[in-house]
């Protein structure tokens, strides 16, 4: 918005165009406004040039950043993206040119070279590539059928006060300390849950909490009560298809006797490919609700996730299941590398 002394001055230079307009020359509206002749002239000519005497816009302090340094700075950050805005400072230096570390980051980002937190996916072999190409090409053109009747497991660990999540608190400086400014931690979270699992496009299936530690006797145990009961309760067809990771506890002799043994057909699955199963997002929408209700004890947190997770909409399963053709054309599209899932 322009400032009082802009108004102002935009107004007289309006009525000197209203006089200029009605026949009057330079020294008559120079007489007639108190202006100085030479300032009357400059704003005829400008009206007369730009069709207005409104304030142009304007380009501001030319950037210190030479076209030659901004190429330096451009092939470095291309060179080592882990490069800090603190250390390029030294690259317009060489070129007898002083900047702010800001001046930099401005400059970046009109080049389209933005800082940003990296984000974390699991590191991809050789041979996970090959195997995230072939059960993307196996399973591109499957019916959504297929899909309607996958069963979908895994596990997870939610925390009682470990939900990571970036918070920004306003305050005065030299309080940065005082109780209200800050955000209590505790060790090791103040205590865990590991779940169980799944969910099919009908709906979320059952939810089992494992107490003590996972091996592959638990690993069955959990299998028994809770998939049976999730594929009745989900109506699924008798084609349903189990799916499970790579963990050693699921592939171990024991387990694979007695998936055999109970007639269970699982999905041949790619290692380190958690962006392929879907539940992932259930259990970020799971953590994320019951972190919001706060629970106080690990009794509450358990309670809290089986609570929440029979609320989950079958429509939210609904559209996952619908939408998983394109995870594989994101994988077949990201070259088998990690994809936005």
């Amino acid at each position: 918005m322009p400032r009082s002394k802009e108004i102002q001055k935009q107004m007289g230079e309006k009525k000197v165009i209203e006089i200029y307009q009605s026949g009057k020359g330079y020294k008559a509206i120079s007489k007639a406004l108190g202006l100085p002749r030479t300032t009357v002239r400059a704003i005829i000519y400008k009206w007369r040039k730009h069709g207005t005497v409104e304030n142009l816009p304007r380009s501001g302090r030319p950037t210190k950043i030479t076209p030659r340094a901004q190429r330096q700075l451009i092939q470095e950050v291309t060179k080592d993206l882990t490069t800090t805005s603190k250390e390029l400072q030294a690259l317009p230096a060489s070129v007898k040119v002083s900047v702010h570390d800001s001046t930099i980051r401005k400059r970046l980002g009109k080049n389209g070279l933005h800082g940003r937190v990296p984000r974390r996916k699991p590191l991809l072999s050789k041979k996970n590539i090959k195997a995230r190409l072939s059960f993307a090409r196996k399973h591109l053109d499957d019916p959504q059928d297929f899909w309607e009747n996958t069963l979908w497991t895994d596990k997870t660990k939610i925390e009682l006060f470990g939900m990571s999540v970036s918070h920004y608190v306003w305050h005065k400086s030299n309080t940065a300390f005082q109780k209200k400014n800050i955000i209590p931690t505790v060790k090791y979270g103040g205590g865990s849950v590991m779940v169980w699992g799944c969910f099919a496009a009908s709906g979320p299936g059952r939810l089992a909490v494992i107490n003590g530690t996972m091996n592959s006797a638990v690993y069955q145990k959990i299998r028994k009560e809770n998939v049976r009961p999730s594929v009745c309760d989900l109506k699924l067809k008798q084609t349903w298809v189990l799916q499970q990771d790579n963990d050693p506890k699921h592939t171990s002799k024991s387990t694979s006797e007695w998936l055999k043994k109970n007639k269970m057909k699982t999905l041949e699955w790619p290692s380190q490919s958690p962006d392929l199963n879907p539940i992932e997002m259930l259990w970020h929408d799971l953590k994320k609700v019951v972190h919001a209700r706060k629970p106080s004890n690990v009794a509450e947190l358990q309670q809290f996730c089986k609570d929440e997770w029979a609320k989950i909409p079958p429509q939210h399963c609904k559209r996952l299941s619908a939408s998983y053709g394109k995870r594989l054309i994101a994988v077949v599209a990201a070259k088998c590398g990690p994809t936005s899932y």
